[in-house]
């Protein structure tokens, strides 16, 4: 059975730690790798390979750092279905569904092959007698990422290819649950030609975690994952004085307006509450109809569809659902299903019980589907991370509104509707990071930058794009005068124009 290594100063180094954790398919139930459990020496050794590189690769010239990453994303697009099968062999979603993630992560790199436009400084000529003034922008040093098990391609390349691209040194700790698709990714990042020890993986837990944390030659940290984690995260690297950028969860409402296309508005909230399983912090898992006859006919149009899903392993080209990560995930998720009827919500289909055929010991629930959800249900309140979709029954798009400007996650939301005053009120007062009008999952693209509100994300900057240079670099201002405007004598004052 394969052991997974880490990689650190451009070679595979097998861990000495003595805990382990299993990876598997979750497809089939079954053991497909070991994963050692780093220690923190092994996480001193991958910042020390970071901090050997970061002199030579920081004083690279951000052209040339571009021409690497040009090279990688060639490498990239040339091996997306390699990508994304090892995507698929270990979180379970359905290849076409893997092979958008990596193409969603690729973009990024593509962002990053024009990160020197976003470098350059600015310039003001006489800002006093004689005396100019100019502003540039220096990469951090050595910085991590910390990345969850639902995107195991995509989110680390939202991280570290902004962060390298800047300058900086990069240390990945993936997902324990789906680590090989990061190890496939590096073997590209070194074929495209970047200096060994630009970029590091040391997988494990939270004692990782910790010692990324507090580790003094760390500067910054990006996290994405579950909000107490998130917030964890923040709390914790502020206080040991680093720079923090921590996603968290979301609970993601979409409201139907009574003058919305029914079947459009169900296309997407299969595609939007249903697809990876629901295992997105962008999911739609909320639908709020309003009006009761809005909200009988999304139910009525919604039910079949959730029937006819088609669950299975990624090796079915025909599924549109694969399993969920992990037997424990799973049992949590059916829990929330338990939660619900329990509440008194309508359970219009139930997903619990499902068995693929030929895959009965897999990760597997079905589609489901709850109608008359309250505000004060477990499942309406807390972010379930499955295929359970939820519709609340509002009686007006003012209540609606309320409903989601009232819930302590604020990742993203979505409006469908034919009629412009409300779009545009919607998207100018809702309390959410990412709104989508008529897009279902408003996920940013790569020249723009993704963040919730709220409680979804902690720290004063979201992710990748220009708020993602930003993150990884810090200003320098400064401020000339040559001789020839230089009065003799000293100056007492405050320095000012006169």
């Amino acid at each position: 059975m394969q052991t997974i290594s880490n990689l650190i100063g451009g070679v595979a180094v097998q861990s000495t730690s003595q805990r382990t954790a299993p990876v598997f398919n979750p497809a089939t139930g079954e053991q497909s790798a070991v994963l050692p459990l780093s220690t923190a020496a092994e996480l001193d050794d991958a910042v020390a390979a970071a901090r050997a590189a970061l002199p030579d690769w920081a004083n690279t010239p951000p052209l040339r750092r571009a021409r690497h990453m040009f090279r990688f994303k060639h490498l990239l697009d040339a091996n997306t279905d390699r990508i994304a099968d090892a995507i698929s062999a270990e979180h379970g979603k359905t290849h076409g569904d893997a092979v958008g993630e990596a193409q969603r992560g690729i973009e990024v790199v593509e962002f990053c092959c024009g990160i020197p436009q976003l470098l350059k400084g600015e310039f003001s000529r006489l800002v006093g007698p004689s005396v100019d003034a100019h502003s540039i922008r220096h990469p951090l040093g050595v910085v991590a990422g910390i990345t969850p098990f639902n995107f195991p391609a995509m989110v680390p390349m939202w991280m570290y290819p902004v962060a390298i691209a800047c300058g900086n040194t990069f240390v990945l700790k993936p997902s324990e649950k789906d680590p090989s698709a990061s190890g496939v990714i590096f073997e590209l990042f070194r074929e495209a030609g970047f200096p060994d020890g630009v970029l590091n993986i040391v997988h494990g837990d939270k004692e990782v975690v910790d010692a990324i944390l507090t580790h003094p030659y760390v500067k910054a940290v990006s996290f994405v994952g579950s909000t107490p984690i998130a917030e964890y995260v923040y709390r914790t690297g502020t206080h040991a004085g680093k720079r923090v950028q921590a996603l968290g969860g979301a609970k993601n409402h979409m409201v139907v307006m009574p003058d919305a296309d029914m079947d459009k508005a169900a296309d997407a909230l299969m595609g939007a509450g249903y697809g990876s399983a629901g295992e997105r912090c962008m999911a739609v898992s909320v639908a709020v109809p309003v009006g009761e006859e809005t909200a009988d006919k999304l139910v009525e149009s919604l039910a079949p569809r959730v029937r006819a899903l088609k669950v299975g392993p990624a090796s079915d080209p025909e599924a549109e659902m694969g399993p969920l990560v992990t037997k424990e995930h799973m049992q949590k998720v059916l829990g929330y299903i338990d939660s619900g009827v329990e509440a008194g919500a309508e359970l219009v289909v139930d997903g619990r019980g499902f068995k693929a055929q030929g895959y009965e010991d897999g990760y597997f629930v079905g589609g489901t589907l709850f109608d008359r959800v309250t505000e004060t249900m477990r499942i309406y309140k807390e972010e379930i991370f499955g295929p359970v979709l939820s519709v609340v029954r509002s009686p007006s798009y003012d209540h609606a509104v309320k409903l989601i400007n009232e819930h302590e996650y604020g990742n993203g939301t979505a409006i469908f509707t034919r009629d412009g005053d409300a779009a545009r009120a919607f998207a100018d007062h809702i309390e959410v990071g990412m709104v989508g009008v008529n897009v279902p999952i408003p996920v940013p693209v790569a020249y723009h930058s993704f963040g919730g509100w709220k409680r979804s994300l902690f720290g004063d900057h979201s992710i990748y794009g220009p708020e993602g240079v930003h993150f990884y670099t810090r200003l320098k201002t400064i401020t000339s005068r040559w001789p020839e405007g230089i009065k003799s004598g000293a100056v007492f004052n405050f320095p000012t124009m006169n």
